[in-house]
């Protein structure tokens, strides 16, 4: 028996990335996977690779009436909700001065308001299901800050605490809510980045994909006495910089 049979899971940014990854990951231990992103067609074609297992669905994550949708659709198909990875999230570089209102409120609402309304609307079909798991996918930037990233680093401090307070809001219905929290991944998002990102961290290489969904996968089953906790898949970089040794001032 695989470690999630019978169990439905929706992943948000799910069609490229991080996201798909954990749909391959959960998909492979038995899992039925509702995909939802705005990239359509590459959200299509991960549904036709898993399967008769996968539904995708269009979706904005800041608009309510999209999640309504999806989590009737994932019920309709396979059966109440039990699994939520919030992972969908936008990056915006810029300074303090430099980033514009816009742009600011744009990252929270993708990030942090978007992750929100995931966790209100898939916890009555939680309960339904007699409980679940939520994962927030938030980043090393909910641990620490970064130059130049203040939206971004700000939407993730906040899925951070958002997850602590779910997690005590919804115990009474065996419902975990946990945050991980990446550190440099080779993804899309991180396609401009060179290897100077990674020079100084213990691990001194960007993480991979499956990497982090193989974490996903472990807080999905195997962490039943966490909730409210973080869980860090970083190469070590928020451990601190290294001291090269031999070196002197």
């Amino acid at each position: 028996m695989k470690s999630l049979d019978g169990k439905v899971a929706l992943v948000t940014g799910g069609a490229r990335g991080i996201g798909a990854a954990v749909v391959h990951a959960f998909a492979a231990e038995g899992a039925s996977v509702v995909i939802t992103d705005v990239l359509e067609d590459e959200g299509r074609a991960l549904q036709e690779k898993i399967g008769a297992t996968a539904r995708f669905y269009a979706k904005d994550v800041t608009d309510e009436a999209d999640w309504a949708a999806a989590v009737t659709g994932a019920e309709r198909e396979f059966g109440p909700v039990s699994l939520l990875v919030n992972n969908a999230g936008i990056l915006e570089f810029g300074s303090i001065e430099e980033t514009d209102p816009r742009t600011f409120r744009r990252v929270i609402d993708v990030n942090l308001f978007g992750a929100w309304l995931g966790m209100r609307a898939v916890v009555p079909s939680m309960r339904h299901a007699g409980g679940g798991v939520i994962l927030n996918v938030s980043s090393t930037a909910g641990l620490m800050g970064y130059a130049v990233l203040g939206a971004y680093v700000a939407s993730k401090w906040g899925l951070r605490g958002l997850t602590k307070a779910a997690a005590l809001d919804l115990a009474a219905d065996h419902i975990r809510v946990c945050s991980i929290h990446p550190g440099p991944i080779s993804t899309p998002m991180t396609a401009g980045m060179d290897d100077s990102v990674t020079a100084d961290q213990p691990i001194a290489r960007f993480g991979t994909p499956e990497e982090v969904a193989r974490m996903a996968l472990f807080m999905a089953t195997e962490a039943t006495y966490s909730t409210g906790s973080e869980f860090v898949v970083d190469g070590g970089a928020t451990t601190g910089s290294m001291v090269l040794a031999g070196s002197e001032d």
